[in-house]
């Protein structure tokens, strides 16, 4: 045995049934109670919620509003129909949530697609406005908005209330659509452009196509916001016909503040629902596409 083979290093043997290490077995425990806290905090409003839309009114009003229902009914649905238009609120969000998130779409992607893509001169000072804009309060927009659709004849239009939402969604959309576009690799447009594409050709045939996922995670994102938009509905619709479902939920609201609190809870059930079928049907793409805007630009 040579000098080299008596000095030779103890192969390291692994912990004992490859159990991980006491730190890390702590951390995994504590992040895996720390998830549950937070995914029950945020599933348990809504179950709430659902709970007490199927709780007869009398049971509700007299007895514990967070115990469980003794019976299930589902008057409460039909009189949530009955105190007011629910279903002209639905369809004037939706017509407000649609109209709005096309323009979103089609501003915000064409102008990050300036700013990133073609490129021109202060166009990262364009971009650093349009960011700025994320800090901007709704509330000090409301009294030169009022005042401007008076003169012009917009107070108690659609419009009224479509406009300031874009105009206050493309921050974040232009943001999430520049990120994205970083992660396209400029020989893709490059490419493109030696075969005598131009840059609308680029935009329609490229870019867009590419960004399905972001589409769907600004559309996603910015509809949360829209469908319960209270402050410029509040401030800007006037009459009945053009409430929509946040501000069509104050008819629930009686004389001297007497509110039917059954109803109202089966309201909102109705009116979150599509929200939530479009989030369980599309959670991939949202996240995805939250994950190309924020992290791989």
């Amino acid at each position: 045995m040579t000098l080299l083979d008596t000095h030779r290093p103890s192969p390291v043997r692994p912990a004992s049934g490859g159990r991980p290490p006491r730190r890390l077995a702590v951390a995994r425990r504590l992040t895996t109670v720390l998830v549950a806290v937070i995914v029950a905090v945020q599933v348990y409003p809504l179950l709430w919620i659902f709970l007490a839309s199927v709780r007869p009114a009398q049971e509700f009003a007299a007895g514990n509003p967070f115990a469980l229902p003794s019976s299930i009914t589902l008057e409460n649905f039909t009189r949530a129909f009955e105190l007011a238009d629910l279903p002209r609120y639905i369809v004037n969000s939706l017509i407000v949530t649609l109209a709005s998130n096309v323009l979103i779409v089609a501003l915000g992607m064409m102008a990050a697609y300036a700013i990133q893509v073609l490129g021109f001169r202060f166009s990262r000072g364009v971009l650093a406005l349009f960011l700025v804009g994320i800090i901007v309060p709704v509330q000090v927009a409301l009294v030169p908005l009022f005042i401007n659709y008076s003169r012009v004849g917009l107070l108690d239009t659609y419009q009224s209330m479509i406009l300031p939402l874009v105009g206050f969604a493309l921050p974040i959309s232009v943001y999430l659509f520049t990120s994205f576009f970083q992660y396209i690799p400029r020989e893709t447009y490059e490419a493109a452009s030696l075969d005598g594409a131009g840059p609308y050709r680029v935009f329609f045939r490229i870019t867009a196509p590419l960004s399905v996922n972001t589409v769907v995670t600004v559309v996603f994102v910015n509809s949360i916001f829209i469908w319960n938009d209270f402050v410029f509905a509040n401030t800007f619709v006037l009459s009945e016909e053009l409430k929509t479902i946040p501000l069509g939920l104050q008819n629930y609201i009686g004389a001297m503040g007497a509110t039917d609190w059954s109803a109202t809870f089966a309201a909102v059930c109705v009116t979150v629902t599509p929200l939530l079928l479009v989030f369980l049907v599309l959670n991939r793409a949202i996240i995805y596409g939250l994950e190309s805007g924020a992290t791989k630009g």
